[in-house]
């Protein structure tokens, strides 16, 4: 199998940020997906054979509410109930002007036509590009891309099983065909976080590709 890449595709880039990948010289690791780093290449290459590509950037307050910290006691990958359902509480990351929330300096997409923040409201978490945590604040991505007329969206970025999860299943539910690049993804994999993804991939009808079946 072979697809090549049309022009109302766009590659959706999550999260490739310095939190989320091994520290270097002291940047970045607060919340390190392993081998997270290890994607970028991969993530470059994909983007030149796409003509829309999209960024997304995690872009959290200070206090923001899943940060372990805002909560006395409590301790990071623990969960908690807030007023939109369960949150995992997370190391501080990603904050709002920081090297850490800084986009991964290897990454190369100079034709990247938008970079979206999320996770900016202090008192609600954003995995998914489309959606808030409660499941019905918009980003305003779905109304971008259907302006735009691109329809079928390829994800990569971090992590597999949080945010490019939470994206592919809100896209899918939006109405774009939403196919997962799974070697350009990589997991946190906490608490059967994996196969909770590869299930609910499953029962969305969500594909899963690798990165050497796109062609040019």
């Amino acid at each position: 199998m072979s697809i090549t890449p049309q022009p109302t595709d766009a590659l959706l880039v999550i999260d490739l940020q310095n939190d989320f990948c091994p520290a270097v010289d002291g940047i970045g690791g607060a919340l390190a997906v392993k081998d997270g780093n290890q994607i970028v290449p991969i993530v470059n290459r994909l983007s030149q054979r796409f003509e829309h590509v999209i960024l997304t950037q995690d872009w959290h307050p200070r206090g923001h509410i899943s940060f372990a910290s805002s909560h006395p006691g409590a301790m990071p990958f623990t969960t908690i109930e807030v007023a939109y359902g369960t949150q995992t509480l997370w190391p501080d990351h990603c904050v709002q002007g920081t090297p850490g929330a800084d986009l991964h300096p290897g990454l190369d997409i100079p034709h990247a036509e938008l970079i979206l923040r999320k996770g900016f409201r202090r008192e609600i978490d954003s995995y998914s590009a489309f959606l808030e945590d409660d499941h019905k604040t918009p980003t305003g991505l779905a109304s971008y891309l259907r302006e735009r007329g691109l329809k079928r969206i390829f994800l990569c970025g971090l992590a597999y099983d949080f945010c490019v999860r939470f994206s592919a299943i809100d896209g899918t539910a939006a109405g774009f065909e939403c196919i997962v690049i799974e070697d350009a993804t990589r997991a946190v994999g906490i608490s059967g976080s994996v196969e909770e993804t590869q299930a609910a991939f499953a029962n969305k009808n969500v594909q899963l590709i690798q990165a050497n079946v796109l062609t040019s």
